[in-house]
């Protein structure tokens, strides 16, 4: 038997003040995507926000339907929004936002395992690592520099 050990590293900001201007105008779109949502359902909001190598900003909100699963998150709404429009752009830095209209969200929300694994695509697909910023509605941004400090074993089409 062998052993591994997987080691990832992010960095953790105080709060929305401690970013770069960059990445405060990024997360910033994410919480103004954020306030777009439609979660009538679950209360729960989330926006995204792409930041793509021609400059341009990509944004996502969560879509949900009474019909569950027949909602679509706000990472997959905005990573295929962008790949659809600006097909020939790798992508920078995505930001995410979460709240809830029932509770104060103050810890980060990373993306779900479905958008960690569709975000992975992208980041295989363009042979380029981007930058992860995420956050509740107030406090703590956690920053992670690829899609491989979340998704460590990673499935991509050189399996298939």
């Amino acid at each position: 038997m062998k052993k591994i050990e997987i080691k990832t590293s992010a960095t953790v900001y105080k709060d929305i003040s401690a970013l770069s201007t960059e990445d405060k105008i990024l997360m910033n779109k994410a919480i103004e995507a954020r306030n777009n949502a439609y979660a009538p359902y679950s209360k729960f909001s989330v926006g995204a926000a792409l930041l793509l190598e021609n400059n341009k900003i990509v944004l996502g909100n969560n879509q949900e339907n009474a019909a569950y699963p027949s909602g679509m998150c706000a990472e997959r709404v905005a990573i295929w929004k962008a790949s659809s429009e600006y097909p020939n752009f790798k992508i920078l830095k995505l930001a995410i936002s979460a709240s809830s209209s029932v509770t104060k969200v103050n810890k980060p929300v990373g993306p779900c395992g479905a958008c960690r694994q569709s975000l992975y695509e992208y980041e295989f697909k363009q042979n380029q690592p981007f930058k992860i910023l995420f956050m509740g509605e107030v406090g703590e941004i956690v920053k992670t520099e690829s899609l491989k400090a979340l998704l460590p074993f990673s499935f991509d089409s050189s399996y298939l």
